[in-house]
């Protein structure tokens, strides 16, 4: 597509649909021919408009990191959005389901850099050396695409599918933590709903990070000091609404609770 007039209006489409909650049809459905490159460029139209409303970029997001949902969209790499102010929430935190069109919660490891991060050539090493700590986090995801009929073209566009983070309070050491073989436990109102481990993401949450900073700087951008870097969901998501209450464990690392009104 290449066409700068239209990342403006795809991307304006989009921020209108994040705040006034009324979903769009997919973007691939409408325009086929729309690229990985395109949709990257709504993106940050997307995040122009929200930054200039007065937000700020916190950190970035990793998405598509399982197999099995890199499959179901028929790609081969993970994709990535904007963390925003807005979206930042503390364990125990209550987010506005109801300010969201179908909102679904994933645990995750969330990364928090102590240096700038610059690919290309970036190593698991590299991350390690690089972060201050990580904690448990819960990301909530939305699509601003109606029923969630998404290709990876319209999940980046829609800034990853991102809609609030919630991180826990206590940080850890994270040369402390097996990343490969930590365990998460997901609840939801008292009831276990999900499990998984460190190895769902990339096989490990430090080679998503990698990922991220190498794909960056192929962009010539790089993630900087005190950034949250989202590492990719652990489990499934899912589905929440007004009135739930969960919370995410995962060895070595600790929990992190939110309830949804």
């Amino acid at each position: 597509m290449n066409n700068p007039n239209m990342s403006v209006t795809l991307g304006d489409e989009l921020y209108e649909a994040l705040i006034k909650r009324l979903p769009v049809a997919p973007l691939t459905e409408r325009f086929p021919e729309l690229s990985l490159e395109d949709a990257y460029q709504i993106q940050l139209h997307m995040i122009g408009r929200r930054l200039a409303m007065g937000e700020r970029v916190v950190g970035k997001k990793i998405g598509l990191t399982s197999v099995a949902v890199q499959t179901m969209l028929g790609v081969d790499q993970p994709d990535f959005g904007h963390l925003t102010s807005a979206m930042a929430y503390d364990s125990g935190a209550t987010v506005p389901a109801s300010a969201m069109i179908a909102p679904r919660a994933e645990g995750e490891i969330a990364f928090i850099l102590k240096r700038d991060l610059a690919g290309p050539g970036i190593t698991n090493l590299d991350v390690l050396a690089a972060t201050a700590y990580v904690v448990p986090c819960f990301e909530i995801v939305d699509s601003r695409i109606r029923d969630w009929k998404i290709r990876i073209q319209d999940t980046v566009a829609d800034n990853a599918s991102s809609a609030a983070f919630v991180l826990g309070n206590t940080p850890v050491d994270p040369n402390q933590v097996d990343f490969v073989h930590c365990g998460m436990v997901v609840e939801k109102n008292g009831v276990i709903v999900g499990t998984g481990a460190g190895a769902a993401a990339l096989g490990s949450p430090l080679t998503a990070v990698a990922w991220l900073a190498n794909t960056l700087g192929r962009l010539g951008l790089g993630l900087k000091a005190g950034e949250v870097i989202l590492s990719g969901a652990l489990s499934a998501l899912v589905p929440v609404q007004a009135g739930d209450q969960m919370r995410v464990t995962i060895g070595g690392i600790g929990s992190v609770a939110v309830r949804f009104n």
